[in-house]
């Protein structure tokens, strides 16, 4: 899809496709508004510009269409065999141990609990070993402070769906 094109879709069809990048419904419903976008510059200011106007159930309504890494079958498959991750994202990521995967797993299930939402990251590079450094590194956080850095990678993550959709 061009920009063109996504100026041109119907409301419904824009609503969908924005819906792919992040399901905060206030944000989808601003981007699908500010169409026409004169360039990918105005798509990605008008990106952050919705996101500037999210509160905290803005932020966990996008989180929710992400899903937990939670178990450790999930895990092992997902870090299995790097050309096996999803469209190349995680091009960097090295076979990970049996004993991160148990790490990530109880590190997932303890952030949940303690903040209420999934752990988010922008995950585009990282190995298994990298993304249980950060979520150890921001467990100890307060839940303000680990809301606004989980709604930072959030931003990072509908940039990169927002580039690879135009």
């Amino acid at each position: 899809m061009n920009l063109e094109q996504l100026n041109r879709l119907s409301v419904e069809e824009a609503t969908h496709t924005f819906m792919q990048c992040c399901t905060a419904s206030s944000w989808v419903e601003a981007m699908v508004l500010a169409r026409p976008f004169i360039d990918e510059q105005a798509l990605a200011y008008q990106a952050d510009l919705a996101w500037a106007g999210s509160i905290e159930a803005d932020y966990i309504e996008a989180f929710e269409g992400h899903p937990q890494i939670g178990n450790v079958d999930t895990l092992r498959k997902k870090y299995a065999n790097t050309k096996e991750l999803a469209s190349g994202e995680q091009s960097s990521v090295n076979h990970a141990s049996e004993q991160v995967l148990l790490d990530l797993a109880q590190g997932n299930s303890d952030y949940l609990d303690k903040f209420g939402f999934i752990f988010i990251v922008c995950a585009t590079g990282k190995s298994a070993e990298q993304m249980l450094a950060l979520l150890l590194a921001r467990l100890p956080n307060n839940k303000i402070t680990e809301l606004a850095n989980a709604a930072q990678e959030q931003r990072k993550i509908f940039h990169l769906r927002l580039n690879k959709l135009i």
